[in-house]
């Protein structure tokens, strides 16, 4: 089948297992976990890609990848439902002499080196799929080209009691990296990896089939791929990204995203219309707010139903909190249901939940003074937490909870 050259291809990485992010992702991929009321974590990276002019996508799914697959769908709800291109499911499949699932970042790229091939790319874009950012990658191509790097890597400056967390980077003052460390015990800079690599085809092409080649790679980007390119003396630079971006690979860092969505200090604006975040939508009811509700600070989607207080909260699309119930600070996620009298504090609570009435999950930092017994409370999806029952704070569900006697 012929296809036309394409400047920039990008891959999705979005394939991992999402163990941090534990009972919501036990059944789903990590980027299809529900954002922001009405969003997926996989809507940012895909919005980015078509507001960039980039529009062939490789999302490389494994754990779990049905609820993803279905949720992508043909990329017509992103502009990405072409002939020539458009967005393309990448799973691991098998070959005629052996077949692998992805071993490491790298290996999942180069697994799918034909699909690259087909379009003849000058240049490769590899991409997480559990970030939350908007960002134009066609202003990092240019820079690539200005530099006539081989890779760049874009990176953010982080707080020195997270870098560790992150690869790495120390540079020269002309953007040239000189060293990459990977999540290091003792980092030398705040200047972190991103996780969004862009890469001459060539280049990488070449960088995958070496790594490939040797039995002792763990075939990973950030310990493997990169320090040998670095060591080989590669043309790398950095690329200032200067915006919002958070990594939501664990439990508290979902909260703080969707916490950082209504804080009004916190520049990212989820309606710019020069540079939207797309999502697939359901036709659903405006939300009804009943007279008796209050209802501060907070994201109400469409089709949630409020009769209770709901304070600095996030509620989803279908979620329905009864009379007398409070919700504060928390993510409520679709189609729960909080019954009369209900409190929900500083919690995470999966679709399809249903709290019983008079239900207490989680708890204020305030009541506790030993800040390390406190922690915010995560309920899995579907489930029931029984009338009177109690989830205490830093708690996470996976199974239901029975009614108080």
């Amino acid at each position: 089948m012929m296809r036309h050259n394409k400047e920039c291809v990008a891959m999705l990485l979005a394939g991992g297992q999402g163990s941090r992010l534990e009972v919501l992702t036990k059944k789903v991929a990590k980027p299809a976990v529900h954002f922001g009321g009405k969003y997926r974590i996989i809507d940012f990276t895909l919005s980015n890609c078509i507001n960039s002019g980039i529009d062939t996508v490789g999302v490389l799914t494994q754990y779990q990848p049905l609820e993803l697959i279905k949720y992508v769908g043909s990329g017509r709800a992103w502009g990405l439902d072409r002939y020539n291109g458009g967005v393309h499911i990448l799973p691991p499949y098998a070959r005629a002499k052996s077949s692998s699932w992805y071993r490491g970042t790298a290996n999942a790229i180069c697994q799918n080196l034909e699909f690259i091939d087909e379009f003849s790319p000058e240049y490769v874009l590899v991409l997480s799929g559990d970030h939350i950012y908007k960002m134009d990658y066609s202003r990092m191509i240019a820079a690539h080209k200005k530099n006539k790097a081989d890779v760049t890597i874009s990176v953010i400056n982080v707080p020195r009691d997270e870098a560790s967390r992150f690869g790495i980077v120390i540079s020269d003052e002309t953007g040239r990296i000189t060293e990459f460390e990977e999540k290091p015990k003792n980092p030398r800079s705040t200047c972190a990896s991103m996780g969004v690599y862009l890469f001459s085809w060539k280049v990488l092409k070449d960088a995958l089939l070496r790594d490939e080649a040797d039995p002792d790679s763990e075939n990973d980007f950030g310990k493997n791929v990169l320090p040998m390119l670095l060591g080989e003396g590669a043309r790398m630079f950095t690329y200032q990204f200067e915006g919002y971006w958070k990594d939501v690979g664990t439990l508290d860092s979902l909260w703080d995203a969707n916490m950082d969505l209504i804080n009004p200090s916190i520049p990212m604006s989820l309606d710019d219309p020069t540079f939207r975040i797309f999502m697939k939508t359901q036709a659903l009811p405006p939300q009804y707010i009943s007279q008796d509700a209050v209802i501060t600070n907070s994201f109400v989607s469409e089709g949630c139903e409020v009769y209770g207080n709901v304070d600095f909260t996030v509620l989803s699309t279908g979620v329905t909190v009864k009379k007398g119930a409070m919700v504060q600070d928390s993510v409520i996620m679709p189609d729960a249901v909080i019954e009369e009298g209900a409190v929900v504090q500083y919690a995470i609570v999966g679709s399809g939940v249903h709290i019983g009435k008079n239900a207490r999950v989680g708890a204020r930092p305030e009541d506790y003074p030993d800040r390390d017994k406190w922690g915010i409370s995560v309920i899995g999806y579907d489930l029931t937490i029984g009338d009177g029952a109690t989830v205490p704070c830093k708690k996470v569900v996976f199974e239901d909870v029975p009614e108080k006697e």
